[in-house]
């Protein structure tokens, strides 16, 4: 799966456009820390900073590179809220829980612009994101949805009526929608390497192409590399859905609770800065409403940003580019001709519930996974908790860990046809309106 993984990323447009970063080094002896992170993410990096500016000795151990998985090649989307439907939350914490992970959902996206601020970011922070409907029927569903958020939760946002859908986005594919100005986009991968520095410029100790291969647990847990070991007397697992693949013995009871999920993204050659403006002349990152969704936004340099291919299987979807480029003309018949450089894509973890899991394996080793696709704010939110946590300051963290997740179907060879079947059923639905 990760030689799958590694071609993918060989024509990312972020990549591509990626700013300087430090060649952080090996893990080459062995050391002692307060905390070590396992993962070079948007979750390790901001449960790191959160740690030292408690005053921790922290230490991230990368397997490959800063921003490798997730978190260096998503759709870059600001969005408030779970992937999960916030009634799924209420019937599982109660209402006041409910409403508490909401607010922290909030927290999360005014997270990203402290942190791109206080460390001086260049990612392209961009703010507005608009949830579209494609027809009447999703039209109902989500102004139900409004209502229900309004009252019960004071989620305010401007509704995008049918008649002036037009006005917000220039294409014959969606009814209606809304815009929230706390929402936004950036360049993910440009603000997981600011995220780095940042960390670093606080004394995290950040080691590069240093997979852990083992782990010892005890009042002080011991982590091996291949030419390194770190004691410490916490540890955070930050590896999503990577710890698995590269480190199977860390954490095998947190494996079976989170499948992988290819998606994949294309960036065009820089349109016209008038077309560009006509497209979406908010400049808002948007995304539909339905279960198997298309996502898309303008990038700093007006290119086109389109995700809108999954695959459940773990296998390339066949002729991706083209498949990528028929399906952003249908949401833009201006852009038929317009030309694709990049292709890329990776995998990104889910649960059973799209919930995140969020917890502990015992009393000093953390773990943060199961972001289902809504992860680039709140990975620094789960960061900021678990570092709360282990300043002795749990309750926040323990209401997400209080969400009850179930393993996949079916084992190891059997989950990922299950979840394939599963999907299927719910693109039809999303068919049929």
């Amino acid at each position: 799966m990760l030689a799958n993984d590694l071609k993918l990323t060989q024509n990312s447009y972020y990549t591509a456009s990626a700013n300087a970063q430090p060649d952080y080094p090996k893990l080459l002896s062995n050391i002692e820390a307060d905390v070590c992170v396992v993962g070079g993410g948007f979750a390790g990096l901001s449960a790191a900073i959160e740690l030292a500016d408690r005053g921790y000795k922290v230490v991230v151990l990368e397997a490959h590179h800063i921003g490798f998985g997730a978190s260096g090649r998503n759709g870059g989307q600001l969005i408030a809220g779970l992937a999960c439907e916030q009634e799924m939350i209420e019937q599982t914490l109660g209402f006041e829980a409910a409403k508490q992970v909401w607010q922290m959902s909030l927290e999360a996206l005014s997270l990203v612009q402290e942190r791109v601020k206080r460390f001086d970011i260049s990612c392209d922070l961009t703010q507005g994101f608009m949830g579209v409907a494609v027809n009447a029927k999703k039209t109902t569903q989500l102004n139900h949805w409004l209502d229900a958020m309004a009252q019960r939760y004071h989620y305010q946002v401007e509704r995008i009526a049918p008649n002036s859908i037009k006005n917000w986005i220039s294409s014959p594919h969606y009814h209606s929608g809304y815009y929230d100005p706390t929402g936004g986009h950036l360049h993910p991968l440009n603000y997981c390497l600011g995220l780095a520095k940042g960390a670093a410029s606080l004394g995290v100790k950040i080691f590069q192409q240093s997979a852990v291969l083992s782990m010892q647990q005890g009042e002080v847990t011991e982590l091996t590399t291949a030419n390194g070991k770190v004691k410490a007397k916490f540890v955070v697992l930050a590896g999503n859905m990577y710890l698995p693949e590269v480190s199977p013995k860390l954490a095998p009871s947190l494996t079976k609770r989170i499948m992988p999920v290819g998606t994949y993204i294309i960036g065009t050659e820089p349109i016209e800065p008038g077309l560009a403006k006509q497209l979406i002349p908010s400049n808002s990152a948007v995304c539909d409403t339905n279960f198997v969704l298309d996502y898309f936004r303008m990038s700093a340099d007006k290119r086109m940003i389109y995700g809108g291919r999954v695959s459940y299987s773990a296998m390339t979807p066949f002729n991706l580019t083209s498949k990528m480029q028929a399906r952003m003309a249908e949401t833009f018949p201006q852009l038929k001709n317009t030309k694709v450089e990049y292709t890329w894509g990776g995998f990104v973890d889910i649960t059973m519930s799209r919930a995140p899991d969020f917890g502990r394996i015992n009393h000093n080793v953390y773990y943060l996974q199961g972001f289902s696709g809504h992860g680039v704010a709140l990975t620094g939110l789960a960061g900021k908790l678990v570092a709360e946590a282990i300043a002795g300051q749990s309750q926040r963290l323990d209401v997400f860990a209080k969400i009850k997740h179930h393993d996949f179907p079916g084992g190891k060879w059997l989950r990922t046809p299950a979840l394939v079947l599963g999907m299927l059923w719910y693109q039809l639905r999303d068919v049929l309106g």
